[in-house]
């Protein structure tokens, strides 16, 4: 090859190269691995009082995650630099004892985000002023991970005293737990600030409920913010956790009043055998647990949408989704594309981790995150 033509084309390819490297290194947010190198020496600045949203979403839009108002990637980098470490090791040790937390605390976050915003007021105790959402019917005897989070808040109290909200921890929490069991990572844009109250009769109106219909769930979606595509692709949580038998038990003995099973969970004999041995037809067995993707448990995948379309998801807000001709072709796509469904779950935990946030002066920086004080 002549010599100025290679090296023209040696010059060229360089140059492009570097590019690449440069957009693949801004693409991650700093201190999730080894702490953030802060980034201000590169003119990377918080951005949260400059309004630059942490230099991230300035060029990213494309990338689905949106601007995040009010939010930042990097509003801990200098106050509390160990902070993502921090989280991702305490729902590490957290699920080495018990492998069903990485669903509680994914869920956490979806029922904390559901009632007045991400605001942390899931974790509040009752207190003289107010019921707090813990009781509350879709949560009592059900949400768990408190103490998880609270653990998890006392490490980094001693390091960065009453500076985190427990609204960030629990997202950032529920993004580790998804990682932890093989699903997608995605930044977390913080900032949020915790509710000094809470409401039981707010999460028994706006928690979606597996008993209702789909027009009634992607109501409730959307006076949040999210849309019908959320409603299909965060039902997707379920490839992960369990669900208590007496949520679907009448769809193994009594479907519809039937006195028999649905016709679906009875075309696959061996499921409804297991989950018949799981949930038996007496009142004792309500609280038992049956898996929600018996496929892959602990695993976050796709197999939420094969099970879908093979007409064996345990719940009816599950199943129904095949019901809607536009839900069933997303369901289609994610089960046969766990790229797709990875890359759109990313997308809509970050939409929905925005919802009724607080931040600047707003709400406060609680020091345990039971107590509004």
């Amino acid at each position: 090859m002549d010599r100025k033509i290679f090296s023209y084309w040696f010059i060229t390819h360089l140059a492009i190269l570097s590019l690449l490297f440069n957009e693949v290194v801004s693409s991650f947010p700093s201190g999730y691995n080894d702490g953030p190198k802060n980034g201000y020496n590169n003119g990377y600045n918080s951005g949260y009082n400059n309004g630059h949203n942490g230099g991230y979403n300035n060029g990213h839009g494309s990338r689905g995650y949106g601007m995040i108002s009010n939010l930042d990637y990097r509003f801990y980098d200098r106050s509390c630099p160990r902070l993502q470490m921090m989280v991702k090791s305490g729902v590490w040790r957290a699920f080495k004892d018990d492998s069903r937390i990485a669903a509680s605390l994914l869920r956490l976050h979806f029922h904390d985000c559901f009632v007045n915003g991400c605001d942390g007021s899931i974790l509040l105790d009752d207190s003289e002023d107010f019921k707090g959402e813990k009781n509350a019917l879709p949560n009592r005897n059900s949400v768990r991970g408190f103490d998880v989070i609270e653990d998890i808040k006392t490490d980094i109290e001693s390091v960065c005293p009453l500076t985190v909200s427990c609204a960030d921890i629990v997202a950032l929490a529920a993004r580790e737990a998804v990682v932890l069991t093989g699903g997608p990572f995605w930044p977390v844009p913080l900032g949020r600030r915790d509710s000094l109250t809470a409401s039981e009769q707010a999460a028994n109106t706006n928690l979606p409920s597996p008993f209702e219909p789909l027009e009634n769930i992607t109501a409730k979606f959307v006076s949040l913010g999210l849309d019908f595509k959320d409603v299909v692709v965060l039902s997707g949580a379920h490839t992960i956790g369990f669900a208590q038998c007496f949520v679907f038990k009448h769809r193994l003995f009594n479907f519809k009043g039937s006195g028999q099973p649905d016709p679906n969970l009875a075309a696959s004999s061996d499921l409804l055998s297991k989950l018949t041995d799981t949930c038996p037809n007496v009142d004792s067995s309500n609280s038992n647990l049956a898996p929600l993707d018996a496929a892959s448990v602990v695993k976050f995948d796709n197999a939420y949408y094969v099970n879908l379309m093979n007409n064996v998801g345990l719940l009816d807000s599950d199943q129904i989704l095949m019901s809607d001709s536009n839900a069933a072709a997303l369901v289609k796509s994610y089960s046969e594309s766990p790229y797709l469904f990875s890359r759109d779950f990313a997308v809509s935990m970050v939409k929905m981790g925005n919802i009724g946030v607080m931040t600047g002066s707003d709400g406060v920086i609680r020091a345990r995150c039971g107590f509004p004080g």
